[in-house]
């Protein structure tokens, strides 16, 4: 089988693509991976054919305005115009990746294109003659009867609880623009569905791949064939030396609390170091605080913290006694598997939801927004996620995740469709 992988955005989108693209390779199978450049030092170490595509809208973090629209969730007059200036840039910045992208529309060898469920590699696919496999890294894409889109801050009747996801659909067109030119751009004709990744070109359901644990949704969350949840991509562990001053701090005492939110910057990225500051020092722990790309400024930190630019989550997070972090997809599914309770701090999107979720779980406290953000408020969720009940169902629940095999289980979906379709020609 020859595969195509196409992903786009921070590092909690890259990696899970970069793990399939391991589990592929070490299946037997020939893959190309396309991912944009600033990761594609990250994904070569994991799969040894990797196009860079343009950054996009990795190079908006630092725009503090757009920062502020979505802490103030595009309310209020500054507000709406902040929000309208952010669209108008990330669609000028997707631009340019969709152009990279619709030149791997040569890559007229491959036997499926798999793909981020917003990058419109389905229309590659079309164009290639091959299946279009979307993977979904949250459950705000494929639509339920179970529970509304949970990007929805209010609740809905049951009865439209499917036809709430057409709200994320949208957004997301928002964001990047018509995919008309996209199509164009490749030569394909208009037809009904063209823009729903979900669907087949001949209108049926499209194999979906949601690389998240079932057992992080609701209760007997239900959803329809062919969409399949194996679990949450994880990388093979590799072996890492920690720095000498960093194993000689975890060695020195207690296990310290991990505090970061990644690429998330935030507008005011001092005043978020100056609330970690004085919540570490109310709540009395050694911590670990993660600069990450400069969402947290080391000022004010004391004698008890150590600062680090960046460590693998898989070798870290074991060794904390919780972790403090934004919500993304990629870090709860780390401190999850790591069997350690958590503390969210929302920014944006669907990092809610996952603040939602881990406290429904059991393994959170309730969720602490970043425009809410107060030391005292920190300082109680980080003792409230070291003591009680929550570490023991955390180590629970990170049992029941490292028994999943996602990228195992994605790569057989993909073998069997690869096959299937083969013989249907």
């Amino acid at each position: 089988m020859k595969a195509l992988l196409l992903t786009h955005g921070s590092r909690g989108d890259v990696q899970p693509f970069a793990a399939l693209a391991s589990a592929l390779a070490g299946a037997g199978h020939d893959v190309v991976l396309a991912v944009p450049a600033s990761s594609a030092g990250q994904a070569q170490a994991h799969c040894p054919r990797v196009i860079p595509l343009d950054d996009g809208t990795n190079k908006l973090v630092d725009d503090r305005a757009a920062w502020e629209a979505v802490e103030r969730n595009f309310r209020g007059l500054r507000g709406k115009r902040l929000g309208l200036r952010l669209l108008r840039r990330n669609r000028i910045a997707m631009a340019r990746v969709f152009g990279d992208l619709a030149a791997l529309a040569g890559q007229d060898d491959a036997d499926v294109v798999v793909h981020q469920v917003n990058v419109p590699g389905h229309a590659i696919a079309e164009r290639l003659g091959v299946a279009a496999v979307p993977v979904c890294l949250q459950p705000f894409w494929v639509p339920t009867p179970s529970f509304p889109d949970p990007l929805l801050p209010f609740p809905v009747p049951a009865a439209f609880h499917r036809a709430s996801y057409a709200t994320t659909r949208t957004f997301v067109r928002a964001l990047t623009g018509s995919p008309r030119k996209f199509r164009a751009a490749l030569g394909l004709p208009r037809r009904r569905f063209a823009h729903d990744p979900l669907r087949r070109p001949d209108g049926g359901p499209a194999p979906v791949l949601q690389a998240f644990s079932r057992h992080v949704l609701p209760p007997r969350a239900w959803y329809p064939e062919p969409v399949h949840t194996p679990g949450f991509f994880f990388l093979p562990p590799s072996p890492w030396t920690p720095p000498a001053d960093l194993a000689a701090f975890l060695a020195a005492g207690e296990p310290p609390v991990y505090l970061g939110f990644g690429s998330m910057v935030g507008s005011d990225p001092a005043r978020t170091g100056r609330i970690v500051a004085a919540a570490v020092r109310a709540a009395g722990v050694r911590a670990v605080v993660a600069l990450g790309r400069g969402g947290i400024r080391p000022d004010g930190l004391g004698p008890g913290t150590f600062c680090l630019t960046q460590a693998p989550h898989d070798w870290l997070f074991p060794r904390m006694a919780a972790v403090v972090h934004h919500g993304g997809a990629g870090t709860t599914a780390a401190a999850l598997a790591a069997g350690r309770p958590q503390v969210v701090c929302p920014f944006m999107f669907d990092q809610p939801y996952f603040g939602r979720r881990l406290a429904a779980l059991g393994v959170a406290p309730p969720p602490q927004p970043l425009r809410e953000l107060t030391a005292d408020g920190l300082a109680r969720a980080i003792g409230d996620a070291v003591a009680g009940t929550l570490p023991a169902r955390a180590r629970e629940l990170g049992e029941l995740i490292r028994a999943e095999d996602g990228t195992g289980e994605a790569v057989k979906v993909l073998e069997a469709l690869t096959t299937a379709d083969r013989r249907a020609r």
